[in-house]
């Protein structure tokens, strides 16, 4: 086994050159949801080079599934990230999600081919619209994970964690309705469906006092009217939803819904619409056996771990990851780059395009690799992992 990890980290090593050159070029591209054409093309376009078998457009026009079989056991899926944020592209380092997945599945299949052990298939899937479209969901209900055994991914961050908390999450569109009217000659003849939209937006802000310290609720008003002296008749609000589990996130919604009418109850509006996403993204359920062969593995190759308490527990955002999690056997660390910026700011965004990335970014790759080698290889792990799995869902 540790020359089969010690093939796959030098073949990691020895492409190190070209996994740069592609994660600058998806950097420099920055696309996105469901919008990332640049990067398929040149993520599909590197996979079939180094010789996987590669279906483009696979269920989503920018999803792709990449595959090398050898032998005839488990299936692991390595998932890339692509898309970038509005106006700040790669503020979220999925540039570097796609490296770290390319640059782990080179590793397995050079060791893959290195033996004739019965290893079984890997799989890389690309999956577009992390970012509030919900590709991975959408690739979920296509089946394209009902003959996966476990999956894995990494995202950068300030930290490095094998068991980050990502929560459940749902976005919600709330529309009002109103009466426009001269503001300055006839403002009484009107109804104002932006003083809805204030109230609504106000009315959440109270609540967050008796939130709980685990929910997250932000939200932005996305049409407020047209000109200041017409009386808006048509407002919209665009929430994201945060809660730990998904009994505590209806709980929440419950409290969301009851600010949003009496908005419309005060002001005299209408609610025409108060739309929730139908692909809410689930709260993650990091597989303990993958996690804890991850920390041994990184371990090995200078990755270092937080351990502060505070850090730890710390709740995070949310991802579609979350959704994979509850279909599969899931690994999903976070991991530091180098910087002290937070995700989703035009900090981050320069760092996860820095040269000084990589170093991390490829190391846990390896991580990543030796961890899959670990579970295809070992009866008992797999069904450890597998254990663990069901257990998770059933909590």
């Amino acid at each position: 086994m540790e020359a089969l990890k010690t093939t796959a980290c030098s073949e990691i090593d020895k492409q190190s050159s070209v996994l740069n050159e592609l994660s600058q070029d998806i950097w420099n591209h920055p696309e996105l949801c469901f919008e990332e054409h640049h990067a398929h093309a040149k993520l599909t376009d590197f996979l079939e080079k180094s010789g996987f078998d590669v279906e483009r457009s696979y269920k989503l026009p920018t999803a792709f599934k990449a595959t090398f079989k050898k032998g005839s056991g488990p299936n692991v899926a390595v998932l890339c990230e692509y898309d970038a944020l509005p106006g700040i592209g790669h503020a979220c380092g999925h540039n570097l999600i796609a490296e770290c997945g390319i640059a782990t599945s080179l590793g397995v299949k050079a060791a893959m081919k290195s033996s004739d052990k019965d290893f079984g298939t890997l799989t890389v899937i690309g999956t577009p619209a992390e970012e509030g479209g919900g590709g991975k969901i959408e690739l979920i209900n296509a089946g394209v994970f009902k003959d996966v055994d476990f999956s894995m991914m990494a995202h950068p961050s300030k930290f490095t964690l094998s068991r980050p908390i990502y929560v459940t999450m749902n976005i919600v569109t709330i529309k009002y309705h109103g009466k426009t009217s001269h503001a300055a000659g006839f403002p009484w003849e009107g109804v104002n469906a932006l003083d809805a939209a204030v109230l609504c937006y106000q009315n959440i802000s109270v609540l967050r006092q008796q939130m709980k310290p685990t929910w997250r609720v932000h939200g932005v008003i996305t049409k407020g009217g047209e000109k200041p002296n017409i009386i808006p008749d048509y407002t919209e609000l665009l929430y994201y939803i945060r809660a730990p589990s998904n009994t505590e996130i209806t709980v929440l919604n419950s409290k969301i819904d009851a600010c949003i009418q009496a908005a419309a109850t005060a002001t005299g509006c209408t609610v025409i619409e108060t739309k929730y996403s139908d692909k809410p993204y689930s709260s993650l359920l990091s597989n303990n056996t993958l996690a804890s062969l991850f920390e041994s593995n990184a371990t090995q190759v200078g990755v270092k771990f937080d351990t502060d308490p505070a850090i730890v527990n710390k709740h995070g955002g949310s991802t579609d990851m979350g959704n994979v999690s509850h279909t599969v056997p899931s690994l999903h660390p976070k991991f530091d780059i180098g910087t002290t910026a937070v995700n989703h700011t035009h900090e981050f965004t320069t760092a996860s395009g820095s040269l000084t990335a990589q170093g991390y970014t490829l190391s846990v790759a390896k991580g990543l690799a030796m961890t899959s080698l670990d579970v295809l290889l070992s009866p008992v792990l797999l069904q450890q992992m597998k254990d663990d799995f069901k257990n998770n869902v059933c909590k």
